[in-house]
């Protein structure tokens, strides 16, 4: 039971992120980093090429350790290790290469170029717009409200003061 986060990225710098489960998920555990594999798994065409990725909880995974597990890795530089002085070495947390299910995010390399639908971005922006325009009435029903508000609290005074007291 794989879940996966997919993201993808061409050359001309953009990307996309998919969302696998279960049996879309399947065909990529066992692959390691390098592997190239059919791009039609997510729905284009061409070929990927497995770049890196992580877990649930961010720890990378790095391709110079071998199988799936966690292990501290003494690091002087790469995956893994922001900033080393020279000389300077560093025993960090990382994930070996092979994906497996405990892999949460996983990020690909795309041959081709990724078009993305301009159909998505006007529905967001039109949605967007609907939201500022509904705004103005939220915010006078929220004044109605207030208004309101001070008769409901001398109301629940009264009726405290009219309940009989209890010895």
């Amino acid at each position: 039971m794989a879940n996966f986060k997919l993201t993808i990225s061409d050359k001309k710098g953009k990307s996309l992120t998919k969302e696998l489960k279960e049996n879309d998920a399947n065909p990529f555990v066992g692959l390691n980093i390098g592997n190239e594999i059919d791009a039609a798994l997510v729905g284009l065409s061409g070929k990927m090429k497995i770049t890196g990725g992580s877990d649930k909880s961010g720890v990378p995974m790095r391709s110079d350790i071998h199988g799936g597990a966690r292990k501290y890795v003494l690091l002087s530089k790469g995956v893994g290790l922001n900033d080393a002085e020279k000389g300077q070495r560093f025993r960090k947390l990382v994930r070996g290469t092979t994906i497996s299910e405990e892999i949460y995010q996983i990020n690909c390399r795309y041959d081709g170029e990724i078009k993305i639908e301009k159909v998505e971005e006007e529905t967001k922006a039109d949605s967007a717009k609907k939201e500022v325009k509904d705004s103005p009435k939220k915010a006078d029903s929220a004044k109605k409200e207030v208004k309101d508000s001070p008769k409901k609290a001398d109301s629940a005074k009264k009726e405290v003061k009219d309940s009989p007291k209890k010895a």
